[in-house]
């Protein structure tokens, strides 16, 4: 139920969550009224503004940095409290940023103050136990207790089932294209504190500010709720919901829909492909979103793979058996990916660097990989990667320590692994079927 197990919460909060969450169990209809009394606690707001410090992240438009507002924290919160009680609190523009994607292209981030980021962050600890009460079970992103992994099993169990008949569904912009008043709507199902609505609006239209070759333009936010604000992912879990629903509780549909944030798959029967591929398009529309007609794709499991969550998933036959289960391994864009950002600190110009900074980096980054892709059976991958991993960094020390003979019998797996400290990944997990 916590948002941020990271961050110890008094037990005054959780108790909190755990009624907000029991109503809302209890009854389908029943709606939360005091909220914004409670957004006002001091312990509500402490742990917001601790979660917030936690991630730290960039500066808003404001150039307020977390590591100021942690050396005044105390100043800090008795601040925006006054505000927040005497109703002065107003929300400040988000900056706009922009991060590369794997295909070269830019997505917006939107970076709001820290100070709306802790009230965001405080509206998330009020707000999630609520919504959890209707999100469905094969919902994964954005939520306390659940994982890319277990939307990995949803899936298995789903071609398990003979639904095979693949619909790789993809939206595009989804974040920055979600209509605020169908998506104010839903938020009012479970709120009916007119301040609380009130904010949520606030911070749905905040303007953007965007910097760029010394310019400064300002722009309306008319729809969309920018990624980069911890608001963002439960409102746009919401928003979402009911697709979950609309399919996932009609088994006479012969369907199943499993989605991770925006990224969605629907398994179906094979006779039911192409009805249920109409009406998810249908669906998309009539909620005011775009269907990427590129990177959409309908596909049988049977003959082909596709790609959910960075893994390639597909059926195949057992040569032992002869009978069909579901392969599922890390995808070849994300085991180039791996590659490039260990390609990328160990290039010939980080020589300079100790070897204890370069293994440091790279362990972060194959430790990392590993943590997510640790899944099924995966030996073989994993396998090459750990040898691709172990012979890059050979190569380096190498070419470090201006060796000209010697490369493999003086950097030994061993002498890597135990003098040097490259971590060694694990090449194999629970094999799953």
């Amino acid at each position: 139920m916590i948002p941020y197990p990271e961050v110890p919460t008094p037990n005054k909060v959780q108790s909190l969550q755990r009624t907000l969450y029991r109503k809302a169990k209890e009854s389908p209809r029943w709606r939360a009224w005091t909220l914004y009394r409670e957004l006002c606690r001091r312990d509500v707001l402490e742990t917001a503004l601790k979660a917030v410090l936690r991630n730290a992240g960039a500066a808003g438009e404001d150039r307020v940095t977390t590591e100021w507002v942690k050396t005044n924290s105390a100043a800090f919160l008795e601040g925006l409290e006054a505000e927040l009680k005497n109703r002065s609190y107003r929300p400040g523009p988000v900056l706009r940023a922009w991060i590369e994607k794997d295909d070269g292209k830019q997505r917006p981030l939107g970076i709001p103050t820290v100070k709306d980021r802790v009230v965001q962050t405080a509206l998330v600890l009020l707000l999630q136990p609520l919504f959890e009460a209707d999100f469905n079970e094969f919902s994964f992103g954005y939520r306390p207790g659940r994982s890319a992994h277990q939307a990995i099993d949803a899936v298995k169990k789903a071609l398990l089932q003979g639904k095979h008949a693949i619909i790789d569904a993809d939206l595009s912009g989804y974040f920055d294209s979600i209509p605020h008043a169908g998506l104010v709507r839903l938020v009012a199902k479970r709120v009916s504190d007119g301040a609380v609505l009130g904010l949520i609006k606030l911070f749905l239209t905040a303007p953007i500010v965007e910097e760029k070759d010394g310019r400064r333009t300002i722009q309306p936010n008319r729809c969309g709720s920018p990624q980069g604000g911890p608001l963002s992912p439960l409102l746009s879990n919401l928003y979402l919901n009911e697709l979950d629903h609309a399919v996932n509780n009609r088994p006479e549909l012969g369907a199943m829909l499993v989605r991770f944030a925006d990224d969605m798959v629907m398994l179906c029967l094979p006779h039911r492909r192409e009805e249920m591929h109409q009406r998810l398009r249908a669906y998309i529309a009539r909620k005011g979103l775009k269907w990427n007609e590129t990177k959409s794709r309908v596909l049988d499991a049977n003959r082909e793979s596709f790609r959910f969550l960075g893994f390639e998933i597909g059926m195949r036959t057992s040569r032992f058996t002869g009978g069909r289960f579901t392969h599922v391994r890390p995808s070849r864009k994300a085991q180039q990916k791996v590659r490039d950002a260990v390609r990328k600190e160990t290039a010939s110009w980080t020589h300079w660097r100790s070897c204890t900074e370069t293994l440091q980096r790279v362990n972060r980054i194959v430790r990392g990989w590993s943590n997510y892709f640790h899944y099924g059976n995966n030996t073989k991958v994993f396998g090459c990667i750990r040898q691709w991993v172990e012979q890059r960094v050979r190569t380096w020390l190498w070419g470090k320590y201006d060796r000209k003979l010697g490369c493999y019998t003086f950097f030994t797996s061993e002498r890597i692994h135990g003098q040097y400290q490259l971590w060694k990944m694990p090449t194999t997990a629970g094999w799953t079927r």
